[in-house]
């Protein structure tokens, strides 16, 4: 139900595979209403070892309540797990959406958000929609159905890891040093699935359309590998539209009217995937 512009949100949790017996769910944010809904997946930050399915649930919540139906995934990390497992589960859960989502009146043109480290994973994800490595979970009974994305929202994404590894250790980061190690093991691993070696170098990638929303002074993701980035793509002929923004938190967003920058962020999210959905 809609009021004043803002639908009332169902939350639940959804198992959308499961490994050696243990599930692994995805939390449905459906807008109530018939729909159908513009539908994504939320990869949630974390330095590729940290959170779970509900770090960006202010985000979820309020693009809920502006009509878009979102799941946010539970993936492997580190320790249990390190590249490409999370890939592969976020290519898994793409394609499980395709298929469920018409039962939360969701749509099978599926995009998709992510955040920091969930950012570079859901532009890798994109780039590479039927790797052999990344697609390699089935989805039982419909090997038709690919992992294919319609858009993507990356947010303050670590877009090219390798580099980001060499910033972290010229800064004496040790908290992202470890979490690199732990879940790349070698720099040839960070260059083999760094979305900017791939755009350099893949001849056969999916480009489609890319929101990408940057947070200014952030020490966390300079500048310098983004902007290298937003370059290769669109020399690459992919389209890719920047916004930046001052105060953002690193995770765990919650919107707020008293934090207009929170709000700008989900206008700009909600306008792109709308762009992209008519």
């Amino acid at each position: 139900m809609e009021t004043n512009g803002k639908f009332e949100v169902d939350v639940r949790d959804v198992e959308y595979q499961s490994l050696a017996g243990k599930p692994w769910l995805a939390r449905i944010y459906q807008p109530k209403g018939t729909g159908p809904f513009p539908t994504i997946v939320d990869v949630h930050g974390g330095a590729w070892h940290n959170g779970d399915r509900t770090n960006n649930a202010g985000i979820d919540e309020a693009l809920a309540a502006k009509g878009i139906l979102v799941a946010a995934l539970d993936f492997r990390q580190p320790p249990e797990a390190g590249y490409p497992a999370s890939i592969c589960d976020i290519n898994l859960a793409v394609r499980w959406l395709k298929r469920h989502a018409a039962e939360f009146n969701g749509t099978t043109v599926v995009g998709a958000f992510g955040n920091s480290s969930g950012g570079h994973q859901v532009v890798l994800s994109a780039l590479r929609p039927r790797h052999a490595s990344y697609s390699a979970l089935p989805l039982p009974n419909h090997p038709e159905i690919d992992a294919s994305l319609a858009y993507v929202i990356a947010g303050w994404p670590v877009i090219d890891p390798l580099y980001r590894f060499r910033y972290a250790k010229e800064i004496n980061n040790q908290e992202h040093i470890k979490a690199h190690i732990d879940y790349w093991r070698t720099e040839e691993a960070m260059a083999e699935g760094s979305p900017q070696t791939i755009i350099e170098q893949d001849e056969q990638i999916d480009l489609p359309p890319l929101l990408m929303m940057l947070k200014a002074n952030d020490r966390n993701h300079p500048l310098e590998m983004q902007e290298r980035f937003i370059a290769s793509y669109r020399k690459r002929g992919g389209a890719i539209e920047v916004h930046t923004f001052d105060g953002l938190p690193e995770h765990r967003m919650v919107p707020s009217p008293t934090q207009p920058e929170t709000m700008r962020a989900i206008d700009t999210i909600t306008i792109f995937i709308r762009r992209q959905t008519v």
